[in-house]
């Protein structure tokens, strides 16, 4: 295959990423942005979007049982509802569809031309790409390092088999009758809720003393009622120890010191995410780093003249929001806009806060 040019070569059509491309290709750069799955990154396609359709396909079901229990406040009353959870799935991935389609005939609007495939660093101005069609060399001015984040995991309890990422409790074909989810944090409260709402027989296990603990106990006092009154049980300084019972139930240390085992068809492990920062030859750059993440500066600048990084790699916190506002910025950038730094544009609103005539964002 012929070699390839560009002045802006995105790595990554995360929220970070693809908005960083159609911007620049909507301020005339020539931008190419490379994605080895569908466009539209962790959020639209194994996170935020799939999630929240599984939520309300929950609420949904959760409403009809009201009514066929003669709870509805409306005084509805229906027969005993069934779930197909397979066309439950079909609907939430015909919607992801859509949106990776509608995020690909963005980036060709904006005139940023998108390759599937799997990139991998040669130098700080080389990358090639592994597509369906043979290897791609691109030569770019500017590269962007948009890689995202990927579910963490525990030593003693590997992804495979009963035990399953956010990515994998998404894309189940079936209601597990009993799920057992390690991490109070929001991922596992948002999945563990929704699928008792579907039928699944849930226990939260939390080594903190209490779930959400990265947010005020007035905050998350309504959702530890609400998940009890689900039916959700919570036992919070409570660690997970490994797979018991040839893998039909997870062995634990409660907060008493004791041992027990949790019944569980599936363990849904939800202790954070990890940046994806290999697999692709960034080793050959010569990259400070911060920790797992790749360190930048208040312009999503590397220590490599030329290469930016954006959203989740580059640390907490990892937001789609976050990633669509350094994408932008670093789009501008490229194109030759002023652009204040992130740290330098936090300030500046801070200072225009205080101004009750103009307000923050004036």
């Amino acid at each position: 295959m012929d070699d390839l040019s560009c002045k802006l070569l995105v790595i990554g059509a995360g929220p970070g990423g693809y908005t960083c491309a159609i911007r620049a290709g909507q301020l005339g750069v020539d931008t190419i942005v490379i994605e080895a799955q569908r466009p539209g990154g962790t959020c639209l396609n194994v996170g935020c979007i799939p999630s929240k359709a599984l939520i309300h396909a929950a609420e949904q079901f959760e409403t009809v049982l009201r009514a066929a229990s003669g709870n509805s406040q409306f005084g509805i009353k229906t027969s005993p509802p069934e779930l197909d959870f397979s066309q439950t799935v079909a609907w939430k991935d015909n919607i992801v569809r859509r949106l990776n389609d509608g995020v690909a005939g963005l980036l060709r609007k904006a005139g940023a031309k998108l390759i599937t495939g799997r990139a991998r660093f040669r130098d700080g101005k080389t990358v090639e790409v592994s597509t369906p069609s043979g290897v791609q060399t691109i030569h770019a001015e500017t590269i962007v390092i948009a890689t995202g984040s990927e579910p963490a995991s525990l030593p003693m309890l590997a992804f495979g088999g009963p035990v399953i990422s956010s990515t994998e409790a998404l894309a189940l074909t079936e209601i597990p009758k009993k799920l057992v989810v390690i991490g109070g944090g929001y991922i596992g409260l948002e999945l563990g809720t929704a699928f008792s709402k579907m039928g699944s027989e849930v226990t939260v296990i939390e080594a903190e003393p209490r779930i959400l603990p990265q947010y005020d106990t007035e905050l998350t006092a309504p959702v530890a009622r609400r998940l009890r009154e689900l039916g959700v049980t919570v036992l919070t300084g409570t660690k997970a120890k490994g797979l018991a019972s040839g893998g039909t139930a997870l062995s634990v240390e409660t907060a008493a010191g004791e041992s027990a085992t949790l019944a569980a068809d599936k363990i849904l492990v939800t202790v954070g995410r990890k940046p994806v920062t290999s697999g692709f030859g960034l080793d050959l750059l010569d990259l400070d780093m911060n920790g797992r993440f790749i360190q930048i500066d208040d312009q999503c600048r590397t220590s490599m003249r030329g290469v930016y990084a954006i959203g989740d790699v580059t640390g907490e916190p990892m937001l789609a929001h976050r990633a669509i506002a350094q994408g932008e910025m670093v789009a501008e950038l490229v194109a030759g806009k002023r652009r204040m730094g992130q740290g330098l544009r936090s300030r500046y609103l801070l200072h225009r806060s205080g101004d009750r005539d103009r307000g923050p964002f004036a």
